[in-house]
Formats: structure tokens, sequence, C-alpha cells
């Protein structure tokens, strides 16, 4: 991989940096989205302004989850048992469906109720024109 990549969108350079500085510290919604995988939860309405944003973004890594209590609570959709990873596809009512990225050996099953937390450190905040407020520490 490059040690500095450049973002496009429509012939127009979204950001510059290291692959990593990217992943770290997107611009934009658009950067936010574009690098990772899976892709950035982008989360709107009550979890976003209670951050002061009109949309909040958090990493699939930067989710745990639980069964018996936590933020958010939500039933599995699909599971993805992947080997080392397992990633898990929440629906919640209050911050909408969520990809968790957990370990691969996870006992989960479509169905199953849990509660999904973020890591306040890791949150992202952007605003209405999708620029970034204030970058996780």
């Amino acid at each position: 991989m490059a040690s500095r990549i450049v973002v496009l969108r429509d012939g127009r350079i979204e950001q510059v940096g290291s692959p990593i500085e990217i992943y770290r510290n997107p611009v934009n919604l658009f950067v936010a989205g574009f690098i990772g995988s899976p892709r950035m939860n982008f989360i709107t309405g009550g979890p976003a302004a209670e951050h002061g944003a009109d949309t909040i973004g958090i990493r699939p890594e930067h989710l745990t989850l639980s069964a018996q209590t936590g933020l958010w609570p939500g039933r599995v959709g699909v599971v993805e048992h992947l080997g080392s990873d397992t990633f898990v596809h929440v629906t919640t009512e209050a911050a909408g469906t969520l990809t968790v990225r957990a370990v691969g050996e996870l006992e989960i099953r479509h169905g199953d109720t849990v509660f999904v937390t973020p890591n306040p450190d890791r949150i992202h905040r952007f605003d209405k024109q999708g620029q970034i407020l204030s970058r996780p520490v």
C-alpha cells in the first residue's frame, strides 16, 4: 500500500494522507464512508444530537456487544462468521442498523437481543454539510 493516498470525488481532492491517517481522521462523511471495511456506521437523530452533531460516525470495531446491558438495545439480523472476525448486523430503535465487528468465535444468532455501546473516545462528529466537527482522541 502507498505511504500517501489521495481520496477523490468527482475529480476533486477530498483528502490526502497516509492510509491510517485518513482512516483515523476523515475530513468528511464521504471519506469516512469510503475508507474501511466494513464501512463506518453513520447515525443521525437523537444519538447524533446528544453529541452536538448532525451525524455521528463510529467504526464497527469501536462498538461493543453485550447480552445484558448497553446503550442501544437491538435485535441481531445477519451474523457473518469469518474466522478471526464476526460481523454482526444489529437493528436498534435509537441508532438504526449497525455493523459491529467482534471476535471470531462469538456465540450469537439471528434474532438474539443484544445491547450495542460505542466507545465514546472513538466517535466522529459531522455537521449538516458532512464536514468533520471533531475527531476522536
